[in-house]
């Protein structure tokens, strides 16, 4: 009886042993995952492969340079030369001088990881990231990964920001975030408010000027001091890009003082000028505040009776899925260039991660270095 007994208890633990070994997902272990398949995921994947180790690299996407197709508005070009935009061990295959659109950038990112072999894993978006006996998990839906290193290569997209009162416009205004902007054939007839008068406002406000009345609402943040795409730009250029790699940094004392500025502001105007934006009939207005009426109220207690609204108001960075002690009060990564306190966690391509270049295509390799290096030497 007793024997009896024990059989069937062995037998009902050995069923439950291996029902839950079949509702545990598969796990894949790495020394190495690194989260993005970006730039800076790709780029720290150059690095990593070179010193032979075992990494995956997991990007939500459908194709590498994914962000570069479908959050760009398609007549974007980048700020830099083709001779700035190039990854580790490979220029951007472009004239120098040039200036690679979009979709060029996302052609190139896709070229480098197929030409360095990188293991680059698509349509993989991340869920949570956790610590479990000292070892990282990473769960995407039913797949769930674990390793001694985590790189957050996200980069400096990451959700649209919008202010709370966007809602409360009228519903007959069509209003969308600058990262779905496409073209002009978006908007309706009528006026345009871009809400945020850094790059992409006026990138997109002198782009729609030919076909509507624009306004450009914000703050003036200054510009650079020269055409980017005139001949005197191919003396003054070089220099603003040591300047703005080399010492506007963490570690000098004028960088430590204008990153929380440059954060706080974004960078200034680099090639639409304010005089383009003047004789192209764009005209500036204070801050929008609010709503009234249902239609954009600014600063100046003046409403504006526009039929479109385009939010370029930047994006906000969301690590809710991050489960580890290395975020401030204010939910802002605490890191030293890239490198957190919770050993073999890291973050790249944030904007001014150690340089005023760090979240470019060009800029982000030193910092992969670095942090390649790290991980080699915890290792």
């Amino acid at each position: 009886m007793c024997g009896a007994l024990l059989g069937r208890t062995v037998d009902t633990m050995d069923t439950q042993t291996a029902l839950l070994k079949a509702a545990t997902p598969n796990v894949e272990t790495f020394e190495t995952i690194v989260v993005g398949g970006g730039q800076a995921g790709l780029a720290v994947g150059y690095y990593l492969k070179r010193q032979g180790r075992p990494f995956v690299i997991l990007d939500a996407n459908e194709r590498i340079g994914g962000s570069w197709r479908t959050r760009t508005w398609n007549s974007l070009r980048l700020f830099t030369p083709a001779r700035f935009d190039g990854l580790p061990g490979w220029d951007f295959p472009a004239p120098a001088w040039s200036y690679p659109t979009a979709r060029e950038t996302a052609d190139y990112l896709e070229a480098y990881a197929a030409r360095f072999e990188l293991p680059v894993r698509l349509r993989t978006p991340v869920d949570r990231l956790s610590k479990e006996d000292g070892r990282y998990v990473v769960e995407s839906g039913e797949r769930r990964f674990e390793a001694d290193n985590v790189v957050i290569a996200t980069g400096f997209y990451g959700v649209p920001s919008m202010p709370d009162f966007a809602p409360e416009l009228d519903p007959r205004i069509v209003q969308m975030h600058s990262s779905e902007y496409r073209d002009p054939a978006q908007l309706q007839p009528g006026g345009v408010l871009l809400v945020g008068a850094g790059n992409s406002g006026a990138d997109i406000g002198l782009e729609l000027a030919s076909t509507h009345r624009v306004w450009l609402s914000g703050r003036d943040k200054g510009q650079v001091p020269v055409r980017i795409e005139s001949r005197k730009a191919r003396v003054v250029v070089p220099v603003l890009w040591f300047i703005a790699s080399r010492i506007l940094t963490t570690r000098t004392p004028v960088g430590r003082k204008v990153r929380p500025h440059v954060l706080a502001e974004g960078a200034p105007l680099i090639r639409v000028k304010s005089e383009d934006l003047a004789a192209a009939g764009v005209e500036r207005v204070p801050k929008t505040v609010g709503v009234r009426d249902g239609l954009p109220l600014l600063e100046d207690g003046r409403s504006l009776d526009v039929a479109n609204v385009i939010w370029c108001t930047g994006f906000r960075q969301d690590f809710s899925w991050i489960e580890a002690p290395v975020f401030d009060d204010d939910a802002e990564v605490v890191h030293a260039r890239g490198v957190c306190s919770e050993h073999g966690l890291y973050f790249l391509g944030l904007d001014f991660l150690y340089s005023f270049t760090s979240e470019n295509v060009g800029g982000v390799g030193r910092d992969a270095r670095y942090i390649a290096g790290h991980i080699a030497s915890r290792s």
